[in-house]
């Protein structure tokens, strides 16, 4: 196990830059999720880690030692990829042991290893056969044995579930987050999916166009969001903005009236100085709706479509062109509605100003 540095990393293709100065802590035995929308750097920031990528500036540091100009090969890492690249004509059983074997590796620790990982994850039943009899999820546990069987100081996994269907995607996270904690090494994972994220970081780095947006823990980003970026990319469904306007500020806070209609004011316990006429940005995630009359304040929406699923529902509804998803607990009558009444809760609420920056 290692811990992992990352201070001011830089890359660039010529006189582009693709990363901005990154900087960032791992821990010793953390599991760390890289997430963002495609193109935002979050693959090509694993690859450097990996030295599958020269970096353009600053240093990465594996285990108290900076690796900038160190071969992939003696970083101490282990890298699962989105395609399985197992070799077609070997068994299981030497897939695993072919990077030990072409090294050297003594025989019986060799089959010692490769005993261990395919215990780890249960493919003992599926070491005498080929990949092409292997099932997508069998096929990538074969590809993390593979990496398991190298004992690395760091597991690096660039989006390797996006081949899989979403039964099996379930079914692996729940598998990478118990290979995790049985085997207590540090993990870097990639993807562009924030449920994969949630469910599976000690860590989240949310990133956008190469530059590192937020770093912290899954809940502490959903519930203290640095930007309105970070506070859309994070929950399912996304948190829904509406536009408002500053209508007047006392010793309660700041009073904002939405755009859309003006008759729904909110008084939020916000320190942030703004004059009057000032435009901005209120967030409420879907769940945080309550009923018309238990909030701060009322407003009646106009409901497009519900989606009933068993113990919850999605409403998608608009405000004035605005359009609006609120979730319902176990509502199975709201769809046969033109219109719904709801409520806002000044403290379930955040702000944004033009930038996209969260007001406290």
């Amino acid at each position: 196990m290692a811990e992992l540095s990352l201070r001011n990393v830089v890359k660039r293709y010529g006189a582009l830059e693709i990363i901005h100065g990154a900087n960032l802590e791992v821990k010793d035995g953390e599991f760390v999720v890289f997430v963002g929308p495609s193109g935002c750097g979050k693959s090509t920031l694993l690859r450097m880690i990996a030295g599958l990528e020269d970096i353009s500036g600053g240093e990465i540091d594996i285990g108290g030692k900076v690796v900038n100009d160190v071969e992939p090969a003696d970083r101490g890492i282990a890298m699962v990829f989105q395609s399985y690249a197992l070799y077609p004509h070997m068994t299981v059983a030497e897939n695993l042991s072919f990077g030990l074997r072409m090294n050297g590796n003594p025989k019986e620790d060799t089959e010692k290893r490769v005993r261990h990982a395919a215990g780890i994850l249960q493919i003992n039943e599926l070491m005498q056969r080929r990949p092409k009899q292997l099932s997508g999820g069998q096929r990538q546990r074969v590809a993390i044995g593979r990496a398991i069987v190298r004992e690395p100081k760091v597991f690096l996994f660039d989006e390797p579930l996006s081949n899989l269907d979403a039964e099996l995607r379930v079914q692996m996270r729940v598998e990478i987050s118990r290979l995790h904690k049985q085997l207590g090494t540090t993990m870097i994972y990639v993807t562009h999916d924030q449920t994969e994220a949630m469910t599976l970081a000690d860590k989240i780095v949310v990133l956008r166009a190469g530059n590192i947006e937020q770093v912290g823990a899954p809940l502490d980003l959903y519930d203290d969001p640095a930007n309105q970026f970070v506070a859309g990319f994070v929950g399912s469904p996304k948190m829904n903005f509406l536009k408002a306007i500053v209508t007047g500020r006392d010793a309660a806070g700041l009073t904002i009236a939405l755009a859309a209609d003006r008759t729904v004011r909110l008084t939020l316990p916000l320190t942030a100085a703004l004059s009057d006429g000032t435009d901005v940005t209120l967030g409420v995630r879907p769940e945080h709706f309550g009923d018309s009359g238990k909030g701060d304040a009322d407003m009646t929406v106009s409901v497009d479509v519900a989606e009933h699923l068993g113990n919850t529902s999605y409403i998608y509804a608009t405000l004035g062109g605005e359009q609006l998803i609120i979730e319902r607990p176990e509502s199975r009558t709201t769809g046969n509605r033109d219109s719904l009444a709801v409520s806002l809760s000044a403290k379930r609420t955040f702000l944004f100003d033009s930038a996209g920056q969260r007001l406290r």
